[in-house]
């Protein structure tokens, strides 16, 4: 009994020093802007804990990234963000929330379904599909909800190479390569926590 209370308080520790990286490195990302859109940060401890946790927490995780991701809407930090709060309030809120959780879903997701076969598999594939969830959901949600701001950011370019490469480009290729670079990193981290999981299970 004592010892399923030291795990759960393990737990949530481990979840909350994740929530105050993500916040940070979230807040910090507002300064760093390619394109339309500002970089996002914070998808890294988003797949560490969604692995170590699971999806539940990696949504949890998504959520704390997605609310931070909507004060910067607000607040103009995020200026292409900020447009989309003033034309819509209720539907860029949906939008902000929506799609981090997923992406940590998907992250826990596709971690549980792949580590069956291999650990280091069960890594690679939550690192790569967080940020392609994350970037999808918001470009579809332009195309089809916001379809006049997105025409007009476009400026008569081709609207899906717009989409892919001028508006988010950059953006999610950066993303995309930080979560592969630091995958030796985040499968060592999740490791240890597995190890030491193991010795108080």
């Amino acid at each position: 009994m004592a010892n399923d209370s030291f795990i759960k308080t393990k737990r949530l520790a481990g979840i909350s020093i994740l929530i105050a990286i993500v916040v940070v490195l979230q807040f910090f990302s507002g300064a760093v802007k390619f394109g339309s859109f500002t970089i996002t940060l914070a998808l890294v401890p988003i797949v560490i804990g969604a692995a170590i946790y699971g999806m539940a927490a990696g949504a949890a995780l998504g959520g704390v990234f997605g609310l931070v991701v909507l004060i910067n809407c607000i607040t103009a930090v995020d200026p292409a963000g900020n447009i989309l709060w003033l034309a819509n309030p209720f539907l860029t809120a949906m939008l902000c929330l929506l799609k981090g959780m997923a992406a940590g879903f998907a992250a826990g997701f596709l971690f549980r379904l792949a580590a069956r076969k291999n650990a280091y598999l069960g890594i690679v594939s939550a690192a790569v599909i967080c940020p392609l969830v994350n970037t999808g959901i918001l470009i579809g949600a332009l195309v089809l909800f916001y379809h006049d701001i997105f025409v007009a950011w476009a400026a008569g370019t081709n609207l899906l190479y717009f989409a892919i490469i001028g508006m988010t480009g950059i953006n999610f290729l950066l993303e995309f390569a930080i979560n592969l670079v630091l995958i030796p990193t985040i499968a060592r981290i999740i490791n240890i926590e597995k190890r030491n999981s193991a010795e108080y299970g």
